[in-house]
């Protein structure tokens, strides 16, 4: 099973795989990563549990790269450095949490120590 995201001091473990889907099973709207033929209702909760674990922990780190992009597409030092107006354009955001994510990305990039994984909203 998948494990919660480590804060920064804690090691990072895998998450479960997501098993990816042929094409034409995952173009099927009532498939999805072959729960529907699990019919035992405990091995059906794990799996599904371990799906949503994977999933959590990908979208943590994901989100953490969307700030180190946003942070480095910022950085003043850039010559084509993009403002947050622009960042939140790109990425579909309100330019206040482009504000946050730019802050955030910052402090990743920085290894800020200490610091607990605040989701930025």
């Amino acid at each position: 099973m998948a494990e919660p995201t480590p804060r920064r001091n804690e090691p990072r473990l895998r998450p479960a795989p997501l098993l990816f889907e042929p094409t034409q099973v995952a173009a099927d709207p009532e498939h999805f990563f072959d729960l529907e033929s699990i019919e035992d209702p405990r091995a059906l909760l794990a799996r599904a549990t371990e799906l949503t674990l994977a999933f959590r922990a990908a979208t943590d780190r994901a989100v953490e790269y969307q700030a180190i992009a946003a942070a480095q597409l910022a950085d003043p030092r850039r010559f084509d450095r993009l403002t947050t107006a622009d960042i939140a354009d790109r990425a579909e955001w309100t330019e206040d949490y482009a504000k946050k994510m730019v802050e955030f990305g910052r402090d990743l990039l920085r290894g800020v120590e200490g610091r607990e994984h605040v989701d930025p909203v």
